[in-house]
């Protein structure tokens, strides 16, 4: 789609091979564009590297979730841009023209899965693929407008995903459109036990990550727009692990996963690996045995406790990301100071690998600003169920 992808620069100019789709199933009629990290028979998966576009031989087999995705009638339109190796959170890959924010075209459209939020927030597809490490569904689609869950680790198969830190890594999708996000859902998620929601509970230290009174006030207006459905949320008692410690628990128990995925690669040759990227990967060459463990073990407990908050029937409601998408003309010490605030919020979601559920519900600077919901393992469905009665109760449906 050559004048369609010049809008928005989602997609990747990749030529066509035949995707075959059914015509009939819960997709049909949908079309479908899949980040380039994900499988795709006949095309390379370049994981928006040169070297790996360049040296890649086509994939012999589709991703078995893409796969199913198509099997239930969606109709594969492409491949979609990636932040280098999906270690970004902005979209910004240096070696291509970034994607452009459909909701908000002054700013980034956040990564790493940049093109398929830039294509479904574009009309250009609807629903896209996508994956969440450390917020590359969850962030996007607040800088984009859209419904994006990050799935309960583990629930959807990653086999043919180029993996980026396995203990974290997700898969993840994005729509604008709640009706077809469920749909999506009932094809990959199994259902589960959980009972939603009997309490919902907010953390001050999270609240304290907005970045000023104008994002203060959208989110109030979210709490506010959220209660005919869940409640007004209490305010819980401090988690007992420092915000802060938990962020550097991420970071590097993800920077080391990183490295051991992708550094024998990155080591062979000069990979010419964008800025920030590459000192990712630095970091997590850094990252020594017995950190990690001690870092394994903070996760080990953070879980345990988060698990013990939520039991079955609770919700943790928090803000996505700190506030609109960064101007995409941010200095880099900007986008660097944006992205490790808003990893602060994302950052409990992977360490205890529980699913959270961001709406578009909100606008700040005339920007998408979304707000999420946390629930136990296994709450996935419930939790876009309860999205569905929101957007719907809210008129955003």
């Amino acid at each position: 789609m050559p004048q369609q992808n010049n809008r928005f620069n989602a997609f990747l100019d990749l030529g066509q091979a035949p995707v075959s789709h059914t015509q009939s199933g819960p997709l049909a009629g949908l079309t479908l564009a899949v980040k380039d990290i994900f499988d795709v028979a006949g095309y390379v998966t370049g994981c928006g590297n040169p070297d790996r576009t360049e040296t890649g031989k086509p994939a012999p087999s589709t991703a078995p979730t893409v796969q199913r995705l198509v099997d239930a009638g969606a109709r594969f339109v492409g491949k979609t841009q990636t932040d280098e190796l999906a270690f970004s959170l902005m979209g910004q890959n240096a070696h291509y023209p970034h994607p452009v924010n459909p909701a908000a075209p002054g700013r980034v459209t956040g990564g790493s899965s940049s093109g398929s939020a830039a294509a479904v927030a574009g009309g250009l597809a609807d629903i896209g693929t996508g994956s969440d490490t450390g917020g590359s569904i969850r962030a996007p689609a607040s800088f984009c407008g859209l419904v994006g869950l990050r799935a309960t680790h583990g629930a959807i198969s990653l086999q043919g995903t180029m993996p980026l830190a396995p203990s974290f890594d997700t898969f993840g999708w994005f729509a604008k459109d709640i009706d077809v996000y469920e749909k999506v859902a009932q094809v990959l998620l199994e259902e589960s036990d959980a009972v939603l929601p009997s309490r919902t509970f907010r953390l001050a230290g999270l609240d304290a990550l907005l970045l000023g009174e104008a994002e203060v006030h959208a989110y109030q207006h979210m709490i506010k727009a959220i209660a005919p459905i869940l409640g007004k949320p209490q305010d819980a008692p401090a988690l007992t692990h420092d915000l802060d410690d938990l962020y550097w628990c991420f970071r590097r128990l993800q920077a080391r996963e990183a490295w051991e995925s992708h550094g024998t690669w990155i080591s062979e040759k000069d990979r010419r690996l964008g800025p920030g990227v590459k000192e990712r990967f630095g970091f997590g060459a850094t990252i020594e045995t017995k950190v990690a463990k001690a870092e394994t073990a903070r996760r080990d407990a953070f879980r345990a406790e988060l698990a013990d908050r939520l039991d079955k029937n609770g919700i943790l409601v928090l803000p996505t990301v700190p506030g609109a998408a960064p101007l995409a003309a941010s200095s880099f010490e900007d986008t660097q100071a944006y992205r490790e605030r808003a990893l602060h919020l994302l950052c409990l979601s992977g360490l205890s690998g529980f699913p959270q559920l961001t709406l578009p519900l909100g606008m700040v600077d005339g920007a998408p600003f979304g707000i999420s919901l946390l629930g136990p393992a296994g709450s996935d469905l419930a939790l876009i169920g309860l999205g569905r009665r929101i957007l719907e109760t809210t008129g955003k449906a």
